[in-house]
């Protein structure tokens, strides 16, 4: 009997324990949310003042496949990912040009439309990589009230001070603050945080709310009890995660890089203000995406945006395929070999999935294998096994197509590589683009231009024909 699509359902998530990784705690733990069958989540989500590159984008497909795990597993999400458009300084140690207006200066825009360029750039980017959109999109300019209540907390329970006009986080009141990163703070040295802003009482403590701008040209100022100015950056994600989740709620995820400063600061802040631990049950955290020089940043060489893969003639969902290869907690290295090696596959797997889709070959239903895909995937999301998985079910010829079909559709509600659209499948962007300025260049009767770019067309795996309708593009 072929196996359905309705059996699948009574069969997911049966009997299924998911667990993650818990940063706080250092083991795996068994997900266990405040609420039963809810999933209060918040997202640590981009500062708008540049494009994302390829290494951010790799921790939002994690979070994506955090995402579909939870609604896979049928816990009803409520997930919100905030927009930094403000506070952000060029170090999350309270020192450095603020990030938006460094955005500003770099393109001669206001800092207002910096960031509503670059939210609309980031969310389109997250669309091309299949990424499942948010709950909700938390804008801090949208919330500069929330936070104000929430240091007012602060300060009245007795964990901040103020200094030349600016109001600090006093650490030393807080008991285990590092408790997260795990910081021996008896080693640490005063070091460059100390000698940047003389007002701090210790190196540790961080700005709530900055009055005095170190910017003349500061475009982004609000009123408030302690005098005109701008939030710190850490004071944003605790303010719009509580306003919307709750003064406790269950996941908080971001990328590694925010563990030692950014985290450990929200939860010092947030339990301070509201005398409830733990603010947060569970601590996710995605590896960096390396290059040969390095973790890749926003400057040099290692600055690849999703834009200059399309550019090159790469799918995003290539991209995707590749992030997919590593587990979300280990250290990923991209190379064009390994993004070509990454696009083949895809590129195979796609082509087997439509072949096995038109085939009626009947056999054994398989659904040992949606045992097993679940098993990887609730063991702490490992994809890259899920990933070799959907390989081993392409190469069983004992099981029937028409299964093996649905089974593969299951395991995409996952992997999030875009199955069920194949055969809907348009020409990319990134392709169309040279269709169009062939088909300029021909009006123009600049023919030379306009054989360039069908050759250009053709090395992207595309044929271009000429038509009284206009161009025509197939695949090849």
């Amino acid at each position: 009997m072929i196996i359905s699509l309705m059996l699948i359902l009574r069969i997911r998530g049966k009997n299924k324990m998911l667990r993650f990784y818990n940063t706080l705690s250092r083991k795996k733990e068994e997900f266990v949310p405040i609420k039963k069958g809810k999933v209060n989540w918040y997202v640590c989500g981009p500062t708008v003042y540049n494009y994302a590159h390829i290494g951010n984008l790799r921790t939002y497909i994690f979070n994506d496949l955090l995402r579909r795990v939870l609604i896979y597993d049928q816990y009803k999400v409520k997930e919100v990912m905030n927009i930094t458009d403000v506070g952000h300084l060029t170090s999350d140690a309270d020192s450095g040009e603020d990030k938006m207006l460094k955005g500003a200066k770099r393109e001669g825009k206001t800092v207002w439309e910096i960031a509503k360029h670059y939210t609309e750039v980031f969310k389109a980017d997250l669309n091309k990589l299949n990424v499942l959109e948010p709950d909700i999109w938390s804008k801090a300019t949208e919330h500069v009230t929330d936070m104000i209540e929430l240091i007012k907390l602060i300060e009245k329970n007795g964990f901040a001070y103020q200094a030349q006009g600016n109001v600090y986080f006093d650490t030393s009141k807080f008991k285990n603050y590092g408790k997260l990163a795990r910081l021996n703070l008896e080693e640490q040295q005063a070091g460059a945080r100390i000698k940047v802003d003389t007002n701090k009482k210790n190196p540790r403590d961080f700005a709530l709310w900055f009055t005095k701008s170190k910017f003349d040209s500061q475009e982004m100022k609000w009123d408030s009890p302690w005098g005109q100015g701008y939030p710190g950056w850490h004071i944003e994600c605790s303010a719009m995660s509580m306003k919307y989740l709750g003064e406790q709620f269950d996941i908080h995820t971001g990328g590694i890089d925010h563990i030692p400063v950014h985290h450990t600061n929200e939860i010092a802040q947030s339990e301070a203000a509201t005398k409830k631990k733990p603010w947060v049950k569970y601590w996710l955290h995605g590896a960096f995406l390396n290059i040969e020089q390095g973790k890749m940043a926003k400057s040099g060489q290692g600055f690849i945006t999703l834009q200059t893969l399309e550019d090159k003639g790469y799918n995003p969902l290539h991209y995707r395929y590749f992030c997919l290869g590593a587990h979300y907690r280990m250290p990923l290295t991209f190379s064009w070999d390994a993004l070509d090696a990454a696009k083949s596959a895809y590129e195979k797997l796609k082509a087997r999935v439509i072949e096995i889709k038109k085939l009626s070959v009947k056999g054994k239903n398989g659904l040992e294998y949606l045992a097993k895909f679940e098993e990887y995937i609730n063991d702490d999301i490992n994809a890259p096994r899920a990933l070799g998985l959907m390989w081993d079910l392409l190469k069983d010829d004992s099981v029937g197509c028409k299964d093996k079909y649905n089974l593969l559709l299951e395991f995409d509600r996952v992997l999030g590589l875009g199955l069920k659209e194949l055969e809907k499948e348009k020409v990319p962007v990134s392709v169309m683009r040279f269709v169009n300025a062939r088909e300029a260049a021909r009006q123009s009767k600049d023919w030379i231009k306009s054989d360039e770019l069908r050759d250009k067309i053709l090395g992207f795996g595309y044929t271009v024909k000429d038509t009284k309708q206009g161009p025509s593009v197939e695949k090849n």
